[in-house]
């Protein structure tokens, strides 16, 4: 029943960044015939110890969704009895199109963060080498620099950023702990374009630092992101795995929802997808910034943002996704 709560909750949002106006809204919402109404009329059938906690609930969703709309039945009230308004004038055109599926997804996964205490971070996408390498624990040699196909630009300390890590560096030396954030954006390689890779493409991870922090943490913000993203029966699992930034490390695969595990072309037969890499936040990282290991921990994950918006909106071909071709 909380689920179907939060979900309502989860699709009112969406609609409001849309132009339904506010009378659809309180039809699909606030009606007798609306998923609301339908789980207040079956509250009372619920075992009594469940019964306050999902009235308490249901009764909030419901006076926010009621704000909500009766604040933008108010910004929608227009008056046509102005004597200065030429009504000989021509209309104001309807802009066509619609948001990119990159957009469309980055708000959904900001949206979600952010009810878990996350904010939105952004950095520059030409960086230095420290940043980008030096204080993540990748010091000059290290063998899992030549993981990363680097653009220099000019200077060798110069370089476009291979992967958003170090806009979580620039968040830990700028910005008071405890600290939770999530940054979306573009990271840069040197990689032949085909149906997976591309040399420009966008990332998506997320940073909490502060006391008490563990691996714990960041399974329960896993399972709880891929739960809100893909729905409530999504499963998950967590591997071990090696990244230089963090230890230990894991990858995130979550049940492949194209054979449900018994293994297809897409999840490569392994009836798994991997979607993110992470793990607790390596001491020396926390050391470069000047924050104590021995008082402060923290967990660091990247989501594969591309391989997210595909499998979401089932597109089989990155370039499809930056061509500029209008479908």
């Amino acid at each position: 029943m909380l689920d179907k709560i939060e979900k309502i909750k989860k699709n009112f949002e969406y609609d409001l960044q849309s132009d339904i106006n506010a009378t659809e809204l309180k039809r699909k919402y606030l009606s007798k015939n609306s998923e609301l109404y339908a789980i207040l009329s079956n509250i009372k059938n619920l075992p009594p110890e469940e019964r306050k906690h999902v009235g308490l609930q249901v009764n909030e969703l419901k006076d926010y969704i009621t704000s909500v709309i009766e604040q933008r039945s108010g910004h929608n009230i227009t008056k046509t009895s102005y004597s200065h308004i030429d009504v000989t004038l021509p209309g104001k055109r309807h802009k066509l199109g619609t948001y990119h599926p990159n957009t469309l997804i980055a708000r959904e996964m900001n949206n979600i963060f952010k009810s878990l205490g996350f904010s939105v971070y952004a950095g520059p996408e030409i960086e230095t080498d420290e940043y980008v390498f030096e204080k993540l624990n990748l010091p000059k040699h290290h063998p899992a620099r030549s993981l990363q196909d680097t653009l220099i630009i000019e200077d060798p300390e110069i370089i476009l950023r291979s992967h958003t890590s170090s806009v979580e560096i620039r968040a830990m030396e700028n910005e008071k702990l405890p600290l939770r954030i999530v940054v979306p954006g573009r990271a840069f390689r040197y990689e032949d374009l085909n149906q997976t890779n591309h040399f420009a493409f966008y990332q998506y991870e997320g940073l909490a630092v502060g006391k008490n922090i563990t691996m714990a943490d960041l399974k329960g913000t896993f399972e709880i992101f891929a739960k809100m993203f893909w729905g409530p029966e999504t499963q998950i699992r967590i591997r071990a795995k090696y990244y230089p930034q963090v230890e230990p490390g894991c990858g995130l695969d979550v049940l492949c929802g194209f054979c449900h595990g018994k293994g297809c072309p897409v999840c490569k037969r392994r009836g798994w997808i991997e979607i993110a890499g992470g793990g607790m936040v390596h001491p020396n990282a926390l050391r470069s910034v000047g924050i104590d290991p021995n008082i402060y921990s923290g967990f660091a994950f990247g989501i594969g943002f591309d391989r997210t918006v595909m499998q979401k909106y089932k597109i089989d071909d990155i370039r499809k996704l930056y061509d500029g071709t209008l479908y």
